[in-house]
């Protein structure tokens, strides 16, 4: 099944065509590279890799708004729906939450995590099986060798989201060997240049994967759109 997966900007996504509209850290307002803004956006699942500003981000207006669920760790779930948020779900690592459309679930990434409210909780990589696709959005991570266990179980994963910004993250150059753990078909580096201290060169990180032959970069603009077949 065709699958459309947006980028909207620093490390958020809209992924649609296989029956539902998934957000994946939806930061929009406050977000100078933003494609879209909170009030446009669809959104049936929201879900959240961690609660910094920069990755939460609109989730609770968004789904008040829309009505849709959102997926996040236990104690920054608990938050959310404190807010008013009335369908959260709640996993921890290596939880898995089914809906019609696919699955997801939630694995370590290495950063640490507080909300603007102040609930500390444990950041999380998200493996993302929709439409028949499987996408693993990285989250903030720092580069870590269990990156190869988490994306060896099940299916190859076909599209790796990937940090590359350094300073809060891993940069370009820990990029590569991230992907390389991962084995991904193709990969689309996020989470660089929305600010100055993540700016850095996604053609340089695009060239150094594609020259060691461990997968296929596209490089996305804010609101541009790639399509897994």
């Amino acid at each position: 099944m065709a699958v459309d997966v947006r980028f909207l900007g620093h490390a958020a996504f809209h992924i649609s065509g296989a029956g539902a509209d998934i957000l994946v850290d939806p930061f929009l307002t406050g977000n100078p590279k933003a494609a879209a803004t909170a009030d446009e956006v669809s959104a049936d699942v929201i879900l959240v890799t961690h609660g910094h500003g920069d990755h939460v981000g609109d989730t609770v207006d968004i789904a008040k708004r829309t009505g849709a669920t959102v997926v996040a760790i236990v104690e920054l779930a608990a938050e959310i729906e404190e807010a008013g948020v009335e369908t959260v779900v709640n996993p921890n690592y290596g939880g898995t939450v089914t809906f019609d459309w696919g699955w997801v679930k939630l694995v370590p990434a290495w950063h640490t995590a507080v909300s603007p409210s102040g609930t500390a909780h444990m950041p999380a990589g998200l493996l993302i099986h929709y439409g028949g696709h499987l996408i693993y959005h990285l989250g903030d991570t720092a580069l870590f060798s269990d990156l190869r266990l988490i994306a060896g179980r099940g299916d190859r994963v076909e599209l790796a989201l990937v940090p590359i910004g350094g300073h809060f993250t891993m940069d370009r150059y820990d990029a590569v060997t991230a992907v390389e753990l991962v084995n991904p078909f193709q990969v689309i580096p996020i989470h660089y240049d929305t600010f100055p201290p993540i700016e850095t060169d996604a053609q340089a990180f695009k060239q150094d994967v594609q020259n060691a032959g461990f997968s296929e970069v596209i490089v996305l603009e804010p609101g541009a759109t790639h399509s897994l077949r």
